[in-house]
């Protein structure tokens, strides 16, 4: 018993030299940590495209700090007030101590890892606008793939519910993909998939039963035109890229372009989406931008550049008044009538392209008042893969005009119907109006060249 009770307290001697031991070591943020607090500093202050105030970058930092401390659980959390310099490097240290003293307040339950995050969150915070942001690195790897899309094994349609049959429409067939090459055409209804009835089943659903590994096959009844195929339409699934650009042609040879988003590869989509309706003879264009929130401003460009032959296309005014003019790029298709779709929520890059095709008068934009975003934001990578997206620059459209927080007036102003189902005319009151007036141009220019 004796020879235990010492064991015992020799165990509980070495534990507490062990807590001791931790305790003693001071906390410490890592030099990783300190650099993306320096270059967050540097890139705010120098980049945004209003002057910061220092002073307000210490205090929002501050405030981030005390805040995650109190939802962390540490109610004694009042850290020092920090005094800005004229020195950046002065303000940056001030940083590093504010995170070092957030981080001992919090006594393990936060790590300064993540205290940093928060610190570089309020700097950008500080500047009160909406668009100038850290991103976590998921949080950045999504906005990615937002714009950039992703790959999946599927089949390649665009799918939707009939909502009077309650089965699942094929709204788009993407070109040369697997049920392309099996035969699947739009306006297909998908009866069943594997067996399985997709009455009343969601698009989401049906898109979990349609993909799949690539090389693996999945077997469709269809019904087109009003009957059942006599036999199941196998399709081979194959690695699909999300696509930004959907086109088909409505009737009197009119094509509808939609546009998802203003992504890396959306300039070149909408070129081979041009082709194919070129050579189904198309005579007038509709391009759909309603709920696109935007993308990259060399999107923009490129798609505006499609229907622009020449001039600008955007100017963006960054500090100090310093002012660039993007012009268009000479790879305009033909001209023919064209209409663009917008609503509230077409913002960004979308309404740098309806502001353009506007003001250079060819084509009319028909729909509702835009969204109202006109400022630029750049990203900045980081290295541990977050990032900062801070506003640069703001941009004005080809007639000066700047409609940030005004957005866009439409030519034609027409609201949404309804429960609409867009790019489908009977269900699109929008999509309707818009063929009307297409359809009234090409009447217009008929009897010109008669």
């Amino acid at each position: 018993m004796k020879r235990l009770s010492t064991l015992l307290a020799c165990a509980l001697a070495a534990a507490f030299i062990a807590r001791a031991a931790v305790s003693a070591t001071p906390l410490a943020i890592s030099q990783a940590d300190r650099n993306e607090i320096a270059v967050s500093y540097d890139y705010l202050t120098a980049n945004f495209y209003q002057h910061v105030s220092p002073q307000a970058v210490l205090n929002s930092v501050r405030g981030d700090l005390e805040t995650t401390l109190k939802s962390a659980g540490v109610h004694k959390n009042a850290l020092p007030a920090m005094r800005a310099s004229g020195l950046a490097s002065a303000n940056v240290s001030a940083v590093d101590r504010e995170v070092l003293l957030a981080a001992r307040a919090a006594g393990g339950r936060v790590g300064t890892h993540q205290l940093t995050y928060t610190a570089m969150d309020g700097m950008m915070r500080s500047v009160h606008d909406r668009y100038t942001v850290f991103l976590t690195p998921k949080e950045f790897a999504a906005l990615n793939q937002g714009l950039d899309g992703g790959d999946f094994g599927g089949v390649g349609i665009v799918i939707s519910q009939d909502d009077r049959t309650h089965y699942i429409d094929i709204e788009n067939v993407i070109p040369d993909g697997p049920a392309d090459k099996a035969g699947l055409q739009q306006d297909d209804v998908i009866i069943s998939i594997d067996g399985t009835s997709t009455k009343s089943m969601s698009p989401d659903q049906a898109s979990k039963h349609l993909r799949g590994k690539a090389g693996t096959n999945v077997s469709l009844t269809i019904e087109r035109d009003g009957k059942i195929l006599p036999a199941p339409i196998v399709v081979t699934r194959a690695e699909i890229h999300d696509v930004s650009v959907i086109e088909k042609m409505l009737p009197g040879k009119i094509g509808y372009i939609e546009l998802t988003v203003f992504g890396s590869d959306t300039g070149s989509e909408l070129d081979s989406a041009l082709d194919r309706l070129e050579q189904e003879g198309v005579r007038a264009i509709v391009l759909d931008l309603r709920d696109n929130g935007g993308g990259y401003l060399d999107a923009a460009i490129a798609v505006s550049s499609k229907f622009i032959p020449s001039g600008p296309i955007v100017s963006v005014e960054q500090r100090a008044s310093d002012v660039t003019t993007y012009e268009a790029d000479d790879t305009a298709i033909s001209p023919v009538p064209l209409a663009v779709l917008v609503n509230g929520r077409t913002a960004s890059a979308s309404e740098i392209t309806s502001g353009a095709i506007q003001d250079s008068g060819v084509g009319s934009i028909i729909g509702t008042r835009t969204f109202g975003k006109g400022v630029v934001q750049t990203i900045y990578p980081l290295g541990d893969g977050s990032a900062l997206k801070i506003t640069t620059a703001r941009y004005l459209t080809p007639h000066n005009r700047d409609i940030n927080h005004l957005g866009i007036t439409p030519d034609i102003a027409v609201n949404e119907n309804v429960n609409p189902r867009f790019g489908d005319p009977s269900r699109d009151a929008q999509l309707e109006r818009a063929l009307d007036f297409l359809q009234s141009r090409l009447t217009q220019l008929n009897a010109q060249n008669s």
